[in-house]
């Protein structure tokens, strides 16, 4: 099934048992609740996946259990994060093989490639597969933008299709629009700013928190697009406390923290990531506990 590039995707977290394995039970857990609130695609191995942790084996060993778990559901998304450009086509080969629907990429890791570089290496992977791409502009983690004269030039790829946009800037959902029109789809990769960019033409949220509250997501998505702006804000101001969870260097951890109270996962993390403890731990506690406390009905 190809991506549409519309409506919620979650960036599905990696589970793990307490020994440091893959814990496919509880991603098969987590990943039956998103699919029951209805989103439209799911993401594996980006940020919020540990990807930069993940052995290769790993990375495609959820992608085939995703693939058969989902049964043509929804298309299967795989982060591409590399800093060879060649490793990047073979990941993207064998991402294609594994049975994924397409693929989100960011630029070289490691390396800030400048104008030429970006879209040699976007350009590369995307003429060397037929899966569907989307670019994941990240500036602000990442060091490289995707300016819109780069998406110029990657327009001339079919198969590049959508930016997950995650400059942080809402007025880019504008600049995107008055370019290019319908050429690219948009998908707001930040979650405390995704109702505002929904709200200017984006067509897609891939989202964080949706892996401990996936109906809340998809309800503040939808509610927003059909113009029921008063309903979906009455989930989002409750929401934003939470939402604020993603924007931080640890997200994981806080991420997998609120999965574990909402019954949806566990806070293991793989090293060097450890999980929160102390004051830390109860701040963040504190904040998903007063979040699912007043959850609202839906």
């Amino acid at each position: 099934m190809n991506p549409t590039w519309q409506g919620v995707y979650p960036a599905l977290t990696t589970k793990f048992t307490p020994d440091d394995k893959l814990d496919l039970p509880l991603f098969e857990k987590n990943l039956r609740a998103q699919l029951d609130a209805g989103v439209q695609g799911v993401i594996l191995g980006g940020t919020l996946g540990e990807a930069s942790v993940l052995t290769t084996d790993e990375k495609f060993s959820l992608v085939r259990f995703a693939v058969e778990k989902v049964h043509g559901k929804v298309p299967v998304v795989m982060n591409i994060a590399e800093g060879s450009t060649r490793e990047a086509v073979n990941l993207a080969h064998e991402a294609e093989r594994c049975g994924a629907s397409g693929l989100m990429m960011l630029p070289p890791m490691r390396y800030k490639s400048d104008h030429r570089e970006t879209v040699a290496y976007y350009k590369a992977v995307a003429n060397s597969t037929a899966l569907p791409i989307m670019v994941y502009n990240n500036p602000v983690d990442y060091k490289v933008e995707v300016t819109l004269d780069m998406f110029a030039e990657l327009a001339e790829c079919a198969n590049i299709q959508a930016v997950k946009e995650s400059t942080r800037d809402v007025s880019n959902v504008t600049r995107m629009i008055n370019r290019f029109g319908d050429r690219f789809k948009i998908l707001c990769g930040v979650d405390t700013i995704a109702m505002e960019e929904i709200m200017l033409g984006a067509h897609g949220w891939v989202a964080g928190l949706v892996c401990a509250f996936p109906r809340e997501t998809v309800a503040v998505f939808q509610l927003t697009k059909a113009g029921k702006i008063q309903e979906a804000l009455t989930i989002y101001r409750w929401f934003l406390p939470l939402l604020e969870l993603d924007i931080h260097a640890k997200l994981v951890q806080y991420i997998k923290l609120a999965e574990q109270e909402a019954g949806l996962g566990s806070e293991h993390v793989r090293a060097p990531r450890l999980p929160l403890e102390g004051e830390e731990r109860e701040r963040i506690l504190r904040i998903i506990r007063e979040g699912i406390r007043h959850r609202p009905a839906l």
